[in-house]
C-alpha cells in the first residue's frame, strides 16, 4: 500500500437520497447495500455548508489546483432548483483563490427542464444524462416505478441540451450495458443524440453475484458486445469519444486511464452522502450491506483522516493490491484488476480477478491488436523531454535539442503507426521493411520520419486498417531504394504515377500497378532505368531539396498524401516557381537568423519539407500545419519574403506544440467547454485556443523585431508593424488569461501558459506610440461588438 494516501480531488456529493424512477439494476437500491433507508431524503443546508468547508479545507491544505464535484443521487433534480443553487454557491464560496472547480450533474433526465437548464448555465454546472440506448433497450431497465416508459422525457431532455445556448453544459451519456440488446443498435442510438462523450458502463456484478449471461452466449459476452461497438465505432473514424476504449488506448500506452474501472491510477474520490457520512465509491454498495462505510463524517472528521481509511489505502496501492493471478497479466497495466467492487467474493473479500476478467482480457488485447499489432519493426525507445526542453518549449521556443528530442519522440511514433497498419506480417511489402530495418535502419528511418508517413498510417487506421496498403508498398520500396538493396516489388500506380516517398514518383500511364525492382544502380520500371538521386525529366520527377546556410528543406510537390492540410496543395511547381520559392526561402531564412535568431533554431531541426499550397481567389496569404504531418507546414507563396517567414515561423509553432501534445496532457480531454480566441468570431475548443496562444506568440515577436527594425522610422510600414504589434501581443496576453483562467489545464499546462506569460512579458513593454495603441483598441472594441451581435443572433 501506498504510505501516504494520495489528496482527493474528487467529490461525489449526494443532494438526494431517493429516485423517481425504479432501474431493477441500480447498484443503490438494488443490490447488497440498504443504508439509503435511514438516510434523509435532501442534504439540509448544515451537511452542504459542512461539505462545502470540508472540500475547501482540503484543497487549501493540499494546493489543489483543481477540484471536481458531482452532484448526485439517487436523482439529483429532485433536490430542486433551490437546493442545488445553494450547494453550487458554497462549493465555489468554500475554494481557496487558485483552485477551479469543476462542477457536473448526473441525472435520468426525466426532470430535466429549462429552468434547471438555466441554474447550471448561471451557475456552470455541466450535466451527464443517463441513457441505455434506443427505446427498446431503455425500457429493459429504465422504467417509472408504474413500469412506464421514461425514454421519451430523457430524449426530450437531451434536445434541449442540444439548444445552442445549453449546448456548452452537455457533458455525456452514460449508458449500462445490457448483452441482450443489440451492440450497434444502442451506439447508433446514443450517437444520435450527439454527445460530447460516450460512457459504457459494465453492470455492478461480484463472484457471489456473477453478471447475467444469454443462453448459448460464449465466455465473454460482454467484451463481444463491446467489441462489436469498437469495431463499428472505429470504422465510421471514433466519430465521438468513448470513456471505455479512450481509456484502453491511454493505458496501452502507458498513459493514465479516465475511468476508475482500467488502468493502476490510485483512486481519489470520496463519497458525501445525504447525511454529511464520507464514504467510498458507491460502486462498493453492490458487494455487501454496508461495504462503502468509512465510519467518518463531515462534521467530526477531515478528509485526510477519511484518505487514511484502509479501504481508501487499498484502493490507492496499485499493482501491490492486486490478486496474484492479476500481478501475473499480461495486461495487468492496463486492466488494473478491474472496478474494485467486481473482485469481492464471500470469505475472500477483494483478493480476486475480476468477476469480468476474461472479458476484460480480451478487450484489452482484442483492441490492442487491432491498434498495434505485433510486428517486426521494434520501436525505438522514446526519450522524454528534459526539464530544460520543456521549460524551453514553454516560453514558445525550443532549440535544436528539444526540437531534436520531439522527432525522436515522432519517429517512434510514426513506427508504431506503420506497424499497426502494415499487418499481414508476411506481405512481400512487410517483409521488405522489416529487412530493410534490418540492414540498414537509417534509410527506413529516413522514410518513416517524412510527415507524410504518418498522415498516410492514421487515414489507414481511421477505417478498418486495410485503407490504401499500397502505401505500405510505396514506403518499403523507398526505404530499400535508399539502402541501395536489391528487390522486387508490386506498387500502385496513382494518375499515372508511380510514387515513391521521399524520392519522388515515376510517370507511368495507362496502368494500375507496375513491378518496381531496386538494386545499388537504382531503380527499374517498365524498361526504365532512373538514378533516383540524379535530377529528373518529364518521366522521373524528383523531391527537390533547397540547401541554405544551416537550413535544408524539401519543397514536396510529388507526394499524394501531401493533401494532409486544410487547403489544397499545388501541382509540380515548373523551374521558374521553383527558383521563386528558392529565392523567397533564402530571403525569409535569412530574416529569420537575423531578427528571430531563438525562433530559427528549431526551423532549423525540425521543419523539413514546405508544401507549396494553391493560392487563394481572395489575396489572403494561407499557410496551414497538418496535426498527423510533423516537420512539414504547407504554405501558398506569399509576394513578399518578410511575410513567408512569418508564415513559416506561424506554422512551426502549431507542429512543435502538436508533437508536445502527443507526449503530454496539456488540458483535460474531458473539458467540451468552447472558448473565444481575440482572433476569432467563433468560440474554439480548448486545444484550438491554446494553439492558436502559442502560434501567436511568434507572430507577437516577429511584430516585435519588424518594430524594433523600424526604430526611429517614420513611413507607412513602421506604423502598420507597430500596428501589428499593438494588436498581436493585446491577443495574445488575453488569450493566456483565458487558458489559465479555464481551470481545465493541468500543471503542465499551466506551466506552459505561465512560460507563454514569460515570453510575452518583454514585447508588451516595448513601446509603439499611443496611436497604435489606440487604433489597437478600437478593433479589438470592434471585434468584440460582432462578437456579441453574432452571439445575440443565434
Amino acid at each position: 500500500m501506498t504510505s501516504e494516501p494520495v489528496p482527493f480531488s474528487q467529490f461525489v456529493l449526494k443532494v438526494h437520497s431517493r429516485c423517481d424512477l425504479a432501474c431493477d439494476h441500480c447498484y443503490v437500491y438494488e443490490h447488497a447495500d440498504t443504508s439509503w433507508r435511514g438516510r434523509p431524503r435532501a442534504a439540509p443546508d448544515e451537511v452542504l455548508e459542512r461539505a462545502a468547508g470540508r472540500i475547501g479545507e482540503h484543497a487549501r491544505a493540499h494546493r489543489l489546483p483543481a477540484v471536481h464535484v458531482v452532484l448526485h443521487g439517487g436523482e439529483p433534480l429532485l433536490a430542486g432548483p433551490a437546493r442545488l443553487r445553494r450547494a453550487a454557491e458554497l462549493l465555489r464560496a468554500a475554494l481557496p483563490a487558485g483552485c477551479a472547480l469543476d462542477l457536473r450533474i448526473h441525472t435520468n433526465g426525466v426532470l430535466l427542464d429549462r429552468a434547471f437548464c438555466e441554474l447550471f448555465a448561471e451557475q456552470d454546472i455541466k450535466v451527464g444524462v443517463s441513457l441505455d440506448g434506443d427505446r427498446l433497450a431503455n425500457d429493459r431497465h429504465r422504467l417509472f416505478p408504474n413500469g412506464r416508459s421514461s425514454h421519451a422525457k430523457v430524449l426530450a431532455a437531451l434536445e434541449l441540451l442540444r439548444a445552442p445556448e445549453f449546448r456548452h453544459l452537455y457533458a455525456g451519456l452514460l449508458c449500462t450495458i445490457d448483452v441482450a440488446n443489440d451492440p450497434i443498435a444502442v451506439y447508433e442510438a446514443l450517437v444520435a443524440e450527439r454527445p460530447p462523450r460516450i460512457d459504457f458502463l459494465l453492470p455492478h456484478a461480484t463472484w457471489d453475484h456473477p453478471p447475467a449471461r444469454p443462453e448459448g452466449a460464449g465466455p465473454t459476452p460482454h467484451a463481444d458486445w463491446l467489441l462489436a461497438i469498437h469495431r463499428h465505432w472505429s470504422e465510421r473514424g471514433r466519430p465521438v469519444p468513448v470513456r471505455i476504449f479512450d481509456s484502453v488506448h491511454r493505458t496501452l500506452r502507458g498513459r493514465s486511464s479516465l475511468t476508475e474501472s482500467l488502468g493502476l491510477d490510485p483512486a481519489d474520490l470520496v463519497v458525501i452522502e445525504t447525511d454529511g457520512t464520507l464514504e467510498q465509491a458507491d460502486s462498493l454498495k453492490t458487494a455487501y450491506d454496508g461495504a462503502p462505510a468509512t465510519g467518518f463524517d463531515v462534521f467530526a472528521h477531515t478528509l485526510d483522516e477519511v484518505a487514511r481509511h484502509p479501504g481508501m489505502l487499498e484502493r490507492q496501492s496499485g499493482l501491490a493490491g492486486l490478486a496474484d493471478a492479476c500481478r501475473a497479466c499480461p495486461v495487468v497495466r492496463s486492466c488494473g484488476g478491474g472496478l474494485y467492487a467486481h473482485r469481492y467474493r464471500t470469505g475472500g473479500g477483494f483478493d480476486h480477478p475480476s468477476v469480468y476478467c476474461g472479458d476484460l482480457l480480451k478487450l484489452i488485447t482484442t483492441i490492442r491488436d487491432r491498434v498495434q499489432p505485433p510486428t517486426a519493426v521494434p520501436a525505438q525507445d522514446r526519450r522524454p523531454l528534459t526539464e530544460g526542453h520543456l521549460d524551453e518549449l514553454a516560453r514558445g521556443l525550443g532549440g535544436e535539442a528539444a526540437v531534436g528530442a520531439l522527432a525522436k519522440a515522432q519517429l517512434e511514433l510514426s513506427r508504431r503507426l506503420v506497424a499497426a497498419v502494415g499487418a499481414p506480417a508476411g506481405s512481400p511489402a512487410w517483409q521488405l521493411v522489416a529487412e530493410t530495418d534490418r540492414r540498414a535502419p537509417a534509410a527506413l528511418d529516413a522514410v518513416l520520419a517524412h510527415p507524410y508517413t504518418r498522415a498516410w498510417a492514421v487515414h489507414c487506421l481511421g477505417g478498418d486498417g486495410r485503407a490504401d496498403l499500397g502505401g505500405l508498398a510505396e514506403l518499403a520500396a523507398a526505404a530499400a531504394l535508399r539502402a541501395r538493396s536489391e528487390f522486387e516489388l508490386l506498387l500502385p500506380v496513382r494518375s499515372g504515377w508511380l510514387h515513391l516517398p521521399t524520392l519522388g514518383r515515376l510517370r507511368l500511364d495507362g496502368r494500375a500497378e507496375a513491378v518496381l525492382r531496386g538494386d545499388a544502380e537504382g531503380l527499374h520500371c517498365d524498361g526504365q532505368t532512373v538514378r533516383w538521386d540524379r535530377p529528373g525529366d518529364d518521366r522521373w520527377q524528383p523531391v527537390r531539396r533547397v540547401v541554405l546556410p544551416g537550413w535544408a528543406l524539401a519543397l514536396e510537390d510529388t507526394d499524394p498524401q501531401r493533401d494532409s492540410h486544410q487547403w489544397p496543395a499545388a501541382g509540380r511547381l515548373a523551374e521558374a516557381e521553383l527558383l521563386d520559392w528558392t529565392g523567397a526561402l533564402r530571403e525569409a531564412w535569412e530574416l529569420l537568423g537575423r531578427d528571430l535568431p531563438e525562433y530559427a533554431a528549431g526551423i532549423a531541426a525540425g521543419l523539413g519539407t514546405v508544401t507549396p499550397l494553391a493560392p487563394g481567389t481572395d489575396g489572403r496569404d494561407i499557410s496551414a500545419a497538418a496535426r498527423q504531418a510533423f516537420g512539414a507546414v504547407g504554405i501558398a507563396r506569399p509576394s513578399t519574403s518578410p511575410v513567408l517567414a512569418l508564415l513559416l515561423a506561424h506554422e512551426f509553432q502549431h507542429v512543435k506544440l502538436g508533437a508536445v501534445l502527443d507526449l503530454y496532457d496539456l488540458y483535460d480531454q474531458e473539458d467540451r467547454q468552447l472558448y473565444y480566441a481575440p482572433w476569432r468570431p467563433d468560440p474554439r475548443p480548448l486545444e484550438g485556443l491554446l494553439q492558436g496562444t502559442y502560434a501567436h506568440l511568434a507572430v507577437a515577436a516577429y511584430w516585435a523585431s519588424r518594430v524594433r527594425t523600424f526604430d526611429g522610422i517614420r513611413g507607412d510600414a513602421a506604423a502598420a508593424a507597430r500596428l501589428q504589434l499593438a494588436t498581436w501581443r493585446a491577443h495574445t496576453a488575453a488569450a493566456i488569461g483565458t487558458l489559465a483562467g479555464s481551470g481545465s489545464l493541468t500543471p503542465l499546462g499551466l506551466r506552459f501558459a505561465e512560460g507563454m506569460r514569460a515570453a510575452l512579458a518583454p514585447v508588451l513593454e516595448l513601446p509603439v506610440g499611443a496611436a497604435a495603441e489606440e487604433a489597437a483598441r478600437e478593433a479589438a472594441a470592434a471585434d468584440l461588438a460582432a462578437r456579441r451581435g453574432t452571439v445575440g443572433r443565434r
